[in-house]
């Protein structure tokens, strides 16, 4: 298909290069300056292989077997966000082949910024000089690749701005379309336009259908997974995509595959669970991220890339959470705090499950804004667990000037909210105690407004809702239509819920009424816990 040459010709085709090149931004007299130049690391990466990086082939101009096996591995570590590890196999390929010019086409895109992170100032230069050097060596590339080459041309410049940046991302998602309609059959061209189209997009925040900016980005990537759902890249971006809109359904064909698209990539193994999350299979949330915690496992070996592991322990705390499986969430919770030295979800999810002797043992309180102010909580909520009104007014007083003087965020949401809304729990549930459940319903009720009113994330920023609080309270008050309304639209929310649904079932009862399709729906959602609840609070 194309006209080969000899290594040793591309050595010679190179060094003419860079005599050519003298005096120009980039400049290579010789090899060795080359090498240095790009700040190659000095321990090369190895060949993965299919057990890490699946079966993905991306065919590129090159005579050299190792370079395309590099250049292979590292578009697929990239698709799984393994930024370092794909730069570096991007230059393992440009030093098998130093002539490739999509190998510098490669470094040049993995050092740009991806949906998680920037592109930062330290990584620019670079990832301008491995542009230019693909430019250089575009002549002996494939029409396809040179289009390619060009496009990446655009995105970087000589000097960095973070200001200026997004005009430049502009220009290359503009660029990557004409690329797209050109190369229709280059499904990794077109993903990559969806990346270009993605990055041009708040990252955080739910994403309207209606919009024609969304409508476009969607049907990118669904253009290339209706000629192969298997598509990794496309796949881990279209979950992302749609799982903060209303129809997150829509990624649960290509959900099915992804964690075996690039199989020690722990982030894809995980990625399912973002799908899962929204349309309420909990349990195949929980096993998406145990496959993602034992890739991590694998990785100490060199069998895997540990991609994001506190992140895979976070959803995972989460969704066992939901799914009412307590040995798994309190064990990822503790494992995470470990990791971390942030017991927060530790506290949240011993709470969750009604382990309040273990936290009343946590006598220690956090230094850190977020970590004390839930210490607070957890510490009062299990004072009025064991019949200590007093005490848990006095820690709810604490967590009221916790949450009066915070000034940090977590994770885009302020730690002030959070620290409300747990608040509005604790007050709530004093309240009830102390026999005032309007009052209790109005604390909770208050709650409830501020949760929805919480950034988008995954994993949501608390392992519960304060619905699950509220609920119980109207019943307790015998107002069962409200009850019933809380929890169904907890349920539209997080389908599937175990917590929920038991409280449905008690108003649905206290009216008078049954429904064989919550009945069927609590027994198949809660088969899974190893824990009987009859309330949708401890």
């Amino acid at each position: 298909m194309f006209q080969q040459s000899s290594k040793a010709a591309r050595l010679i085709l190179l060094f003419g290069l860079g005599m050519v090149l003298a005096g120009s931004v980039v400049v290579y007299n010789n090899l060795p300056r080359l090498v240095a130049g790009f700040g190659w690391s000095s321990s090369a990466i190895p060949l993965y292989g299919e057990a890490l990086v699946g079966d993905f082939h991306h065919e590129i101009y090159t005579a050299e077997a190792q370079a395309q096996a590099y250049f292979d591995q590292g578009v697929q570590l990239r698709y799984g966000f393994a930024k370092p590890e794909a730069v570096r196999s991007f230059q393992a390929a440009e030093q098998a082949d130093p002539a490739c010019a999509m190998c510098y086409w490669g470094e040049a895109w993995a050092l740009g910024g991806y949906l998680n992170e920037p592109m930062t100032a330290e990584e620019a230069p670079k990832a301008f000089a491995a542009a230019q050097q693909a430019v250089a060596l575009a002549k002996t590339a494939t029409p396809g690749e040179q289009a390619l080459i060009q496009a990446i041309a655009l995105r970087y410049g000589p000097s960095f701005d973070p200001e200026t940046q997004p005009g430049r991302d502009l220009a290359y998602a503009k660029a990557m379309e004409e690329v797209a309609q050109r190369y229709p059959d280059d499904l990794d061209a077109v993903t990559l336009y969806g990346e270009s189209l993605f990055l041009l997009e708040p990252r955080r925040g739910t994403r309207d259908l209606s919009n024609p900016q969304v409508q476009k980005l969607l049907m990118v990537f669904e253009t290339v997974l209706d000629r192969n759902i298997r598509h990794g890249g496309a796949c881990h971006l279209y979950i992302h995509a749609t799982e903060a809109t209303a129809e997150p359904e829509r990624a649960e064909p290509c959900a099915e595959y992804i964690s075996d698209a690039i199989p020690g990539v722990s982030h894809i193994n995980h990625m399912p669970s973002h799908t899962w999350n929204e349309v309420g299979r909990w349990g195949d949330s929980v096993k998406a991220n145990q496959h993602a915690l034992h890739t991590d496992a694998k990785a100490a070996q060199g069998n895997g890339l540990a991609v994001y592991h506190g992140h895979n322990l976070q959803m995972l705390l989460y969704t066992a959470s939901m799914d009412g499986q307590s040995a798994i969430a309190i064990q990822s919770a503790q494992d995470y705090g470990t990791q971390s030295g942030d017991i927060s979800f530790q506290l949240l999810t011993l709470l969750r499950f009604g382990q309040f002797d273990t936290i009343l043992g946590m006598t220690q309180r956090p230094e850190a804004e977020m970590a004390g102010g839930l210490w607070d909580f957890a510490q009062g909520y299990s004072q009025l667990r064991q019949g200590n009104t007093e005490l848990a007014q006095q820690f709810l007083a604490q967590l009221q000037a916790s949450q009066a003087s915070a000034q940090t965020v977590f994770r885009q949401s302020p730690v002030k909210d959070l620290l409300m809304i747990v608040g509005g729990i604790l007050d709530g549930e004093i309240k009830q105690a102390l026999g005032d459940l309007d009052g209790a319903i109005a604390a909770q009720t208050a709650a409830v407004l501020l949760e929805d009113q919480l950034v988008y994330d995954e994993p949501e920023q608390l392992p519960f809702s304060v619905r699950h609080w509220l609920g119980a309270n109207l019943l307790a008050a015998e107002r069962y239509p409200e009850a019933e309304q809380v929890y169904r639209d907890e349920l539209n929310d997080h389908p599937h819920n175990g917590w929920s649904l038991v409280g449905l079932k008690k108003a649905l009862l206290a009216q008078q009424q049954s429904s064989s399709e919550v009945d069927q729906d609590f027994e198949q959602s809660w088969a899974r816990a190893d824990l009987s609840i009859d309330s949708s609070r401890f």
